[in-house]
């Protein structure tokens, strides 16, 4: 754990495993241009501010702007740009060494739907699926040559399939760390970019 200080926010997704897993595992070169999509309350970004001063955040979720906002103040943390909208849609055309995603990977129905911003933190459709397909068809257009992917999902939303698609667009991809947890495996895929 940090010695960060982390406010939070009732609408915003709490640090928790999956965050540390990711925040305790970064790939990222001295200097590397790193895009965070969904930084909640900004914990991996605080960690990946110790490794380069080239960051860009985005959030679906306004109120997890502001919180990062506020967590990047507290922390004296002034190089990372907060964008807010949907995944890569406010970066526009630009390209990162390092893109970081915890993504929403959890299995939801209808019933499992909250009617709040908290939602987009982990509804990943009923498969699970639902924006980790969105961000692997879009994540070769923003990542260099050479660049990383950096992503955290469920055994409950298809570890292989997750894999075996970054395979096909051209990534050598593998299961990089993993934790067990009651019916689940939380996993760091690393993706490189050849």
């Amino acid at each position: 754990m940090a010695d960060f200080i982390i406010n939070t926010d009732d609408n915003v997704y709490v640090p928790a495993e999956d965050s540390y897993l990711l925040a305790d595992n970064l790939e990222i070169k001295k200097g590397a241009s790193v895009l965070e999509i969904g930084t909640g309350s900004g914990i991996v970004a605080m960690y990946a501010s110790r490794l380069s001063d080239n960051i860009t955040v985005t959030d679906i979720n306004f109120d997890a702007c502001e919180l990062a906002r506020k967590n990047f103040e507290d922390n004296g943390i002034e190089n990372i740009e907060i964008l807010f909208g949907n995944m890569f849609e406010p970066v526009e055309s630009r390209k990162f060494d390092v893109i970081l995603f915890n993504t929403p990977y959890l299995p939801t129905d209808d019933g499992d739907v909250i009617d709040d911003t908290l939602n987009y933190a982990f509804d990943g459709g009923l498969n699970g699926r639902k924006v980790i397909d969105l961000f692997l068809d879009e994540v070769g257009n923003h990542l260099n040559d050479g660049g990383i992917v950096q992503m955290i999902q469920s055994s409950l939303s298809g570890n292989e399939e997750t894999l075996q698609r970054l395979d096909e667009l051209g990534f050598i991809a593998e299961i990089a760390e993993s934790e067990h947890f009651f019916f689940e495996d939380i996993v760091l895929i690393n993706a490189y970019k050849i």
